[in-house]
């Protein structure tokens, strides 16, 4: 029986290799990608050794076991930057998800063609702008003067006096509301093309039938619109939660002294403990927080994951 298996196994073999052979292209287009995830995302992960040492980067890293772990769980600060980045990033993409699902629909709604163009360009052109840029220019929209053009708007509109203005991006308070704005301003329109793509390739016989069966156009968006955006809104989310731990640079930029209680998340936290700290820092803690970060984002995809396939199969929340 073994020898039969082996004779087997040797045909299965090269014919493995006759296929890999003759879609050689294909694998030489693949080569360059393959070797960039290589250097850039699985090389990198020999560096979690670090996590379990003393290192500052001049002498050589000393073992201290999981004592970074528990240095990492009694620190406030910590905690603190661990729950502002998930309640941050979570709130972050149900609304940037939600206003992009609205705004996909009311383009699909849009008959003139060339103006629903227009209209998707100007919303898709935000996502290109850097977030410094961004930060800058809301700075100055947001500014608590007379330069700022909201408080000036609400000056005249008698909801506040010149003497109590609103510093939107300086105050607890505000900071986290004028954030969620900004982002739903900046990456709306990104996602808006992923559900324009799914709206294109919806049935229009669909649409038909329900007109036939007296649906209105709030009826065929309910019944038919929204039951076809679901899978790509689970999608979406699922891909998205891959990189909710991942907030750094529209934080950072947009943050301050004063609103680092509620704006100062895991990535800002691993910045200030490595290099503006005050003192040596320790890249085996920053290191542990990094570990921890990803571990917790995976957690939360997997979770995400098997609650979509519940969905799908009509078990959960639809």
């Amino acid at each position: 029986m073994a020898e039969k298996k082996q004779k087997q196994a040797k045909p299965s073999g090269k014919k493995t290799l006759a296929k890999m052979y003759k879609y050689r292209g294909f694998y030489l287009m693949f080569l360059p990608v393959f070797v960039f995830a290589v250097i850039f995302f699985y090389a990198p992960m020999l560096g979690i050794r670090y996590a379990f040492t003393n290192y500052n980067g001049i002498r050589e890293p000393s073992f201290v076991a999981f004592k970074n772990f528990q240095q990492m769980f009694s620190m406030q600060n910590f905690w603190t930057a661990f729950w502002n980045t998930v309640q941050i990033s979570i709130i972050k993409l149900l609304l940037t998800t939600f206003a992009a699902v609205v705004v996909a629909i009311l383009l699909n709604e849009i008959a003139n063609l060339l103006f629903k163009k227009v209209v998707q360009t100007i919303i898709y052109l935000p996502h290109f702008m850097s977030w410094v840029v961004t930060a800058s220019i809301f700075s100055l929209i947001l500014s608590p003067s007379s330069s700022g053009l909201v408080n000036t708007f609400l000056v005249k509109l008698g909801i506040i006096d010149s003497s109590s203005m609103i510093y939107f991006l300086g105050t607890t308070k505000w900071w986290r509301f004028a954030y969620y704005l900004i982002n739903i301003w900046k990456e709306t329109g990104w996602q808006t093309v992923i559900f324009m793509a799914t709206l294109a390739g919806i049935n229009t016989d669909l649409y038909e039938a329900a007109a036939i069966d007296g649906a209105g156009r709030w009826g065929k968006m309910w019944y038919i619109t929204f039951p076809q955006l679901r899978n790509t809104i689970l999608t979406v989310i699922i891909l998205n939660l891959a990189k909710v731990m991942n907030l750094f640079e529209s934080a950072f930029v947009l943050q301050n002294d004063a609103t680092l209680s509620v704006s100062n998340v895991l990535e800002t936290y691993i910045y200030y403990q490595s290099f503006n700290s005050g003192s040596i820092p320790n890249y085996g803690y920053t290191t542990a927080v990094g570990l921890f970060k990803s571990l917790v984002g995976c957690v939360l995809v997997l979770v995400c994951n098997q609650w979509s396939k519940k969905v799908r199969e009509g078990r959960g929340i639809v």
